[in-house]
């Protein structure tokens, strides 16, 4: 498969920075994104998809992911952390990177839906 980027999100609860009371839960998430095609390519864009348990859903567009616009040749991976807070204490995030590859293709990488929550809550 020439285009083919895995997208793998590891999320953490952050409860230093949360405030319950307030309706404040705040979550780090690592992201491993790897080229597993044939093609180098790099990350123009972002798009998220934030739900959370009230069913209320915010979408976030933008360039790049932490000011930065990873190429990836094949094989290569690149990671990043980043955060989101919610006004729920379980929520979840899916999404998809904008891609172009060197021979000038543009295509998708799916950010498969993952789930932030607070340990316990889901119990």
């Amino acid at each position: 498969m020439p285009y083919s980027i895995e997208v793998e999100a590891e999320p953490t609860y952050i409860p230093a920075q949360s405030d319950p009371v307030q309706n404040r839960y705040v979550f780090a998430y690592t992201i491993t994104i790897r080229n597993t095609g044939d093609v180098a390519a790099q990350l123009m864009t972002r798009h998220w998809i934030i739900t959370n348990a009230n069913g209320e859903v915010q979408e976030v567009r933008g360039d790049g992911v932490v000011g930065d616009q990873p190429h990836l040749k094949p094989g290569e991976g690149y990671q990043y952390t980043s955060g989101s807070i919610m006004e729920t204490p379980v929520g979840s995030m899916r999404g998809s990177y904008q891609m172009v590859a060197d021979d000038g293709t543009e295509f998708d990488a799916e950010i498969p839906t993952f789930t932030l929550a607070v340990p316990g809550a889901l119990n």
